[in-house]
């Protein structure tokens, strides 16, 4: 496979799956894509199916210390409850189902050659550049679950979900929806360290 399969793997709705991801997996039984609204008081993002009809939305409550983010389908019903845990050395969130599973996804900081994110309370694993959010999510089996992939070079966050186990799909978008918000926590870190390191020079 070469980089540019590994790193690119995003599809517009429309287009065919990702070649490599079919090599290796075959055709996903499912692909949704999501799209996060910037320039708003309220961090947005739908999440829509191949056709382009909106299938899930999450809303972030602004202000909030907790960073809590609701995830509801089409309907308006309640599919996931997410909350920021504070004072904590890892970026860690609670993730509350609809049905009321329970787990927590945390990313390890201080790792010097590649990110660690776990998911507590799922027997999951995360694979790839969780960093760049393009990674493939693997069940207690070796099973692959689904694979994520980031629109490179784009002002919108966009990604595609290719699903291969449609029983998780919706543990599946609240995994993406927490991972998008330890990262932007992240890049708002890097940039107030940057401001106030730029302001006392």
């Amino acid at each position: 496979m070469g980089v540019a399969g590994k790193v690119n793997r995003f599809r517009e709705a429309g287009q065919e799956a990702n070649v490599n991801n079919v090599a290796r997996f075959g055709e996903p039984a499912r692909s949704l894509f999501t799209t996060s609204k910037i320039f708003t008081l309220h961090h947005h993002i739908d999440i829509t199916d191949a056709d382009e009809s909106v299938v899930y939305q999450a809303d972030t409550k602004f202000p909030s210390l907790h960073d809590k983010t609701d995830i509801k389908d089409a309907n308006g019903n309640l599919v996931a409850h997410i909350e920021k845990k504070l004072l904590t050395l890892h970026e860690r969130h609670f993730v509350t189902m609809a049905d009321g599973k329970k787990f927590e996804v945390s990313n390890e900081l201080f790792h010097i050659v590649k990110d660690v994110t776990n998911l507590e309370g799922l027997d999951w694993q995360l694979q790839g550049n969780i960093l760049g959010l393009n990674f493939e999510l693997y069940d207690e089996h070796g099973g692959v679950i689904a694979v994520i992939a980031q629109k490179m070079l784009s002002i919108h966050d966009k990604y595609c979900i290719d699903i291969y186990q449609p029983a998780y799909e919706r543990e599946v978008v609240a995994i993406l929806i927490t991972l998008q918000h330890i990262i932007k926590d992240r890049e708002n870190s890097s940039a107030a360290v940057a401001s106030s390191s730029s302001s006392s020079s």
